[in-house]
């Protein structure tokens, strides 16, 4: 058989094995070595088990994921996700659809510490889900607001997301996530205007919440002040080039803990928590990335990104149809696979052909990721609508999906503007200092 024809067989077995629920890391690298094996024989294949997993954990650069994780949950278990919520809702909660508007922007801020879309729907939601229902929200506006703010989390940086498409593809980390911040801040504003529209013409899935003092607001911006500053040290120290990545994870997961301690929140327990899910999604994340680097080899020996490279150029496709089309893709993908991955499986297969079409590869990842968002309320897999469900209080599974349908439009139109305006991904990293 041709090389070509092993890849396809290769690619049909791990989306089987996936399908059969085998873990996606080890799918991966069970095709992976099986496929490299038959092309390239057992010696080289041995090789090849020998060194990429080491030289993958190896690896500096991944770090940062568990250094951001770790902040993510030392947040949580500090009290300041419940500061932006409240910070939030004092802000805008008396306009209609308030409280809704208050967990999109803590969802926002959430994010801006945790980089993980089910930590920051789990988190928001036991905070405002209660706060919602004691208002008298719709159970879909309530629910779908949750679900979405929480993908959020893999859009504005720090980002697994773009960790791992950084990886892939060999591009800057750095670049990645300021190239997600504006991004998240235009998702974010969509998000609050869907949320307007809605309760424009039915006011009642949205009532007003009671108005705060003007002292009572003060003192929700200044409870929350503390996180938002760690944000913009470590966004900032990345923009302005006092930090590497790596190094503004660690400063992030220092103050982070510093702040814990001062709260009298850092008890044996919540350390145990904190350390134990750190490990627990780091585990899970390398798990892939080794499984990836596994596959990739594999893929490449087939041929597969090459000829269909050149099959795309033959075509005679304008560069923007063919655009169109790898999105389309990737939202037909995200109704049944999760986004990381979608990440790890389709790069290595469309990366050459976006550099080939000439598209910026930083300004691609932010696409991609705002697509991948999409996956994450897609049904019928929709990681986020299941994670909501399970702490929606007896909300049925069918009115979640369909509170999320006005927010995946909105997710929809801001992959549109990006496409239509490349500089709201591109500014930030083009201006950043290196």
């Amino acid at each position: 058989m041709s090389p070509p024809i092993i890849g396809l067989l290769g690619l049909a077995g791990m989306f089987v094995m996936i399908f059969l629920r085998v873990p996606v890391g080890i799918a991966l690298a069970l095709a992976g070595t099986i496929g490299y094996w038959s092309l390239s024989g057992l010696e080289t294949t041995l090789n090849l088990l020998g060194s990429v997993p080491f030289e993958t954990v190896y690896n500096y650069d991944l770090s940062i994921i568990a250094l951001f994780v770790l902040m993510g949950n030392l947040a949580m278990v500090s009290g300041m996700s419940r500061d932006l919520y409240d910070m939030a809702r004092s802000l805008v909660g008396h306009w209609p659809g308030g409280l809704a508007s208050a967990t999109i922007v803590g969802c926002a801020g959430f994010a801006a510490v945790s980089g993980s879309s089910l930590a920051s729907a789990v988190t928001m939601g036991r905070v405002a889900l209660p706060e919602m229902k004691r208002y008298g929200y719709d159970d879909k506006l309530a629910t779908g607001c949750v679900a979405a703010g929480g993908t959020l989390g893999i859009l504005i940086p720090p980002s697994t997301g773009f960790i791992i498409y950084a990886l892939l593809t060999e591009e800057s980390i750095g670049q990645l996530f300021l190239a997600g911040v504006l991004p998240g801040l235009l998702l974010t504003t969509l998000f609050m205007i869907t949320i307007m529209i809605m309760t424009y013409f039915d006011p009642s899935i949205g009532p007003r919440a009671s108005r705060m003092t003007y002292i009572e607001r003060l003192r929700t911006v200044w409870q929350s002040m503390s996180l938002m500053l760690i944000v913009f040290i470590v966004l900032g120290g990345i923009y302005f080039g006092w930090f590497t990545p790596v190094e503004a994870a660690s400063v992030g997961a220092l103050l982070t803990f510093i702040l814990t301690v001062v709260r009298g929140k850092l008890t044996i327990a919540t350390l145990k928590f904190c350390t134990l899910e750190t490990v627990k999604t780091f585990a899970f994340v390398y798990l892939i990335v080794v499984g990836a680097f596994l596959f990739n080899p594999f893929l490449a020996v087939t041929q597969i990104p090459t000829k269909l490279a050149v099959i795309v150029a033959g075509l005679e496709m304008a560069p923007l149809t063919v655009l169109l089309i790898i999105v389309a893709t990737y939202i037909v993908l995200g109704t049944f696979l999760e986004g990381i991955a979608m990440l790890v499986l389709t790069i290595p297969i469309v990366f050459p052909l976006i550099k080939n079409l000439g598209y910026d590869p930083i300004w691609f990842g932010a696409l991609l990721v705002v697509t991948l968002e999409m996956s994450l309320i897609s049904p019928p897999l929709g990681l986020n609508v299941f994670v909501v469900k399970g702490i929606s209080d007896g909300v049925p599974m069918g009115d979640i999906f369909k509170g999320i349908v006005p927010f995946w439009i909105a997710m929809l139109v801001c992959a549109a503007l990006l496409i239509a305006f490349p500089q709201i991904a591109l500014f930030l990293p083009q201006t950043m200092i290196q």
